[in-house]
């Protein structure tokens, strides 16, 4: 599996006996555990010491090499990891590295390969490791050495099936772990990850797999899938913690798997589980909810007095009761056919406060400040709220106060806020202005396709609609296909009047 992760961005120039290259593959080589300060003892001073550093700063496999050859009585057993380390980074810090000489690797592998045999057990497993994850082949001789001596020094240990499994196991926790592909995403890269059994891996992995496609909106159906098929395998061994790990991209990615199991599987865990970790088991159920999933017997346990009480003293309370928020108004907006208990109104804390985390972190690249002048311009300042927040703790973009007639009216002479919970509150003829909620769809509230909205994001634009606000979408592609204020403008008139909307001439 490794070969395939490091060939799927090298050049075509292959290394056929030693070394796959790859641009792009450092492996978290950092700073030395062992650069300044051999294993199990004080610093080398004097040569010793002037060679790491060398050795640190070799421009070059080559260079490297000439280092080690060149001083053999200064050479001790921690330079060697120090060399592999530098040579990742030589091999990762350049978009497209030099072509390196079979030779020199060859060389610099036998010159391992004829000194291991005086590496203390610390020092063979970092190289071990280290020329695994460089892409040494696993039966070349650089790796069947260091293992052979790993052999000598631990004791006999009987031969486990599953042996190449764990190890291509482990590659895959290497590449998911790596900065450098989580701050990069290729989506080839992870898709090759579908090809090993999801039984054969360990929780851990399939972990990082899952906060992996969550973090980079990744919405791989193939993979998706895996985690689902995953979780249903190894339900009898997983716990809580680890399931709202896995079941989180679902619900963030909006994605409800085809495995005929998979509810089953998290009803059951959370009838198991429910009163083990609070936090843990809301969390579930909040991806649940993104997904319209919400179990019965789950809602009953988290609604009652118990668990409430429970949860009241311990450190996460607050997050607890905003989640538990948002549950019960999906239950009130979305199971008329719930006649459990419900979240005390005493107990009810607003649900999304103000815009969330994502859109405040990239503001600079949101299209609202334009929006908002376009808008201001077109209306005029009085006939719309920006950032106002809706019962039940839903903030919106822009809400606009609208006549029967379909006259924009100005904001400060009507109440906004449309009655919540809408069951308690009959109709009644004395305010029909309607209320219209601009919502923007900037580019990363949708999955990495362009084509899904989040579930967080669907959620709010599916319960302001069952609240009763009138949505009007602006989707970022017509967004950013508008050049300047005029065209933008010309937009948002041509979006309101096909609303029905009207407004006189002052506004522009």
């Amino acid at each position: 599996m490794l070969r395939v992760l490091l060939s799927a961005q090298a050049s075509s120039a292959r290394l056929s006996g030693l070394l796959l290259l790859s641009p792009v593959q450092p492996y978290c080589l950092g700073p030395s555990k062992w650069g300044d300060r051999p294993p199990g003892g004080a610093p080398h001073a004097g040569p010793v010491q002037g060679l790491q550093r060398l050795l640190e700063q070799a421009r070059s496999p080559g260079e490297l090499l000439r280092w080690l050859g060149q001083n053999p009585t200064k050479v001790r057993a921690h330079h060697y990891p120090v060399a592999l380390r530098r040579l990742g980074q030589l091999l990762g810090s350049q978009p497209r590295p030099p072509p390196v000489e079979q030779a020199t690797l060859q060389d610099l592998s036998q010159l391992i390969i004829r000194n291991c045999p005086s590496f203390d057990i610390h020092t063979i497993h970092v190289c071990l490791h280290l020329a695994v994850l460089l892409g040494f082949p696993s039966d070349g001789p650089l790796v069947c050495a260091l293992e052979q001596e790993q052999r000598f020094r631990l004791p006999p240990k009987p031969p486990r099936p599953l042996q190449p499994v764990l190890r291509g196991g482990l590659r895959l926790e290497a590449a998911l772990s790596c900065p450098r592909v989580q701050r990069h995403p290729q989506q080839h890269l992870i898709r090759s990850l579908a090809e090993a059994r999801p039984e054969d891996l360990t929780p851990h992995v399939m972990v990082l797999l899952a906060q992996h496609l969550a973090r980079h909106r990744l919405r791989e159906p193939q993979l998706l899938e895996a985690i689902a098929h995953f979780l249903v395998a190894q339900e009898a061994q997983l716990n809580s913690k680890v399931v709202q790990k896995l079941v989180l991209p679902f619900g963030r990615l909006n994605y409800l798997p085809l495995e005929q199991q998979f509810m089953p599987c998290l009803e059951r865990i959370l009838a198991r589980e429910a009163g083990v970790a609070p936090l843990a088991t809301v969390n579930i159920l909040m991806s649940l909810c993104q997904l319209r999933c919400l179990p019965f017997r789950a809602l009953h346990f988290v609604f009652s007095p118990g668990f409430i009480s429970h949860i009241s003293g311990t450190p996460h309370a607050l997050i607890v009761r905003r989640y538990l928020s948002l549950l019960d108004t999906a239950v009130e907006l979305e199971l008329p056919g719930y006649r459990g208990p419900r979240l005390p109104r005493r107990q009810q804390v607003p649900i999304f406060p103000q815009p969330l985390i994502t859109d405040r972190a990239r503001c600079k690249y949101s299209h609202k400040d334009i929006v908002a002048e376009g808008l201001r311009q077109l209306l005029g300042e009085e006939k719309y709220r920006q950032d106002l927040t809706v019962p039940p703790g839903y903030c919106t973009d822009f809400l606009l106060c609208v006549s029967s007639s379909g006259a924009v009216l100005p904001v400060r002479t009507q109440d906004p806020f449309l009655p919540y919970p809408p069951r308690s509150c009959p109709y009644t003829t004395r305010d029909p202005a309607q209320r219209v909620v601009l919502m923007l769809r900037e580019r990363w509230h949708f999955c990495r396709d362009g084509r899904v909205l989040l579930g967080s994001r669907a959620l709010r634009e599916r319960h302001l609609g069952l609240m009763g606000y009138q949505l009007l979408p602006l989707p970022f592609e017509e967004l950013e296909s508008q050049r300047g204020l005029p065209q933008l403008k010309s937009y948002l008139r041509q979006k309101l009047q096909a609303l029905g909307l009207r407004w006189g001439p002052e506004g522009g």
